[in-house]
């Protein structure tokens, strides 16, 4: 019995609950038993005060702006690590060795082929499909091929289906873009690196030798750092629910890739994209800033503020250094993004702003980057999809092997009719 209690007064009745307590973060009630014993439930739609598992992957202070992946905070790991590190680390508690993230990225490498079925997968889809609803259905479709990692009892498939699912996304990706623009699928360069090669057969052409410019290789890199894992957001929540029910790990992966569509979660950087599109050029923000003040006016300032973090979004920082690094290499002239830069500051020294906590934050960054990068705004959730396998699929893992994990059933407050007798078809 945990050695703190909570006391909940019910109808002249007084129950204790046990408090438990975290390495970080404010302790928690633990409620499990409190339907059998008050014959209540807790009422918490969107589950804003709710834990709805124990974890030791990801922690989030919003109110200090931190976030930690197994301890170590993401500024850190964005500036000094890799993408591959950063996902063996999620994937193993530790950070590796040398030998180990060789041993680790090698492992990676030798897995990014798709089966050649998948090719014709693809014709099946219209050429104007979304990337997104193309990578739903491909990657659901992975365990119609590769039945001898879908055994999640068995600790090794589960960590051959984690590897070959870290592997295949750039290609799954890739192969989506160039879909969509009718170019000819690129097979992996096991020469490049993880993020490189995701580059080249992004925008590389069977006739041309690519060059990985260093600049956006290390862009794309950090990006996918800062997406890798965000704690127990609403895909990750959709990923641990449909593992709840024993689904196979591609299944579940799937579910969250169709969960981080969704505007409110993945849409972002697109969103704050289109918003300084439509501001279109430095002159016109004053007026932008005054109609975001106003209460009256519908207009927001996209990539500004964060459920989570009340201060400064930690990923945000890095991302900002990032922004004039690549459109230093690229050679960026486009008053869009003269316009990102300049809002990014009057909206930084702006005294309503400051008040109410509204920085930018990894979105309003991401989306510029990446549009200077070449991507179209269909492609930045399927980016953020590509980015969050290994944190989904690591909280998948953690997931599966909790012994006390149990299948997710949320209960409800019912308020429609009471029983009531069926009225024959004639007589209504």
């Amino acid at each position: 019995m945990a050695d703190k209690q909570a006391k909940l007064e019910l109808g002249g009745e007084s129950h204790d609950f046990p408090v438990l307590e975290g390495t970080c973060g404010p302790d928690v009630v633990d409620i499990r038993k409190m339907y059998g014993t008050t014959g209540k439930f807790t009422y918490d739609p969107g589950y804003k005060s709710t834990a709805s598992c124990e974890s030791a992957l990801t922690y989030i202070d919003g109110q200090e702006g931190v976030l930690l992946h197994r301890g170590y905070p993401i500024g850190q790991l964005a500036e000094k690590s890799s993408f591959m590190e950063v996902s063996y680390l999620l994937l193993n508690g530790e950070l590796p060795s040398s030998d180990e993230l060789d041993d680790f990225t090698y492992t990676i490498t030798r897995h990014t082929m798709l089966h050649d079925q998948m090719r014709q997968f693809y014709q099946g889809f219209r050429r104007d499909a979304h990337p997104m609803a193309i990578m739903c259905g491909v990657v659901g479709a992975l365990s119609a091929f590769y039945h001898d990692s879908t055994d999640i009892s068995d600790p090794e498939h589960r960590k051959i289906s984690s590897h070959r699912l870290i592997a295949k996304m750039p290609t799954i990706a890739a192969m989506a873009y160039k879909y969509s623009v009718g170019q000819p699928f690129l097979y992996p360069d096991n020469s490049l690196s993880y993020t490189g090669n995701f580059l080249r057969m992004t925008f590389g052409v069977p006739a041309e030798e690519y060059e990985v410019i260093p600049e956006v290789e290390s862009a794309m890199d950090k990006i996918f750092i800062l997406h890798a894992d965000h704690e127990q957001n609403a895909s990750t929540s959709t990923v641990r629910l449909a593992g709840s029910s024993g689904a196979n790990p591609f299944a579940c992966i799937s579910a969250g890739i169709a969960c981080l569509w969704g505007p409110a979660h993945g849409g972002a950087n697109e969103a704050a994209l289109n918003m300084l599109r439509e501001i279109g050029t430095p002159d016109r923000i004053p007026h932008y800033i005054e109609r975001a003040k106003d209460k009256n006016d519908p207009f927001r300032l996209m990539g500004f503020g964060h459920r989570v973090y009340k201060n400064y979004d930690p990923r945000a920082a890095v991302m900002q250094k990032t922004v004039r690094e690549v459109f230093e290499a690229l050679n960026v002239k486009d008053p869009v993004f003269e316009t990102a830069l300049q809002l990014e500051e009057i909206a930084l020294n702006d005294d309503y702003f400051r008040e109410k906590k509204l920085f930018p934050n990894v979105d309003f960054y991401s989306g510029i980057i990446l549009s200077a990068i070449g991507f179209p705004t269909t492609m930045f959730t399927a980016l953020f999809a590509l980015a969050r396998t290994v944190g989904w699929v690591a909280q998948w893992n953690e997931m599966i092997s909790d012994p006390g994990q149990v299948i997710g059933r949320p209960r409800q407050l019912y308020t429609g009719p009471t029983q009531r007798d069926y009225v024959p078809l004639d007589q209504r």
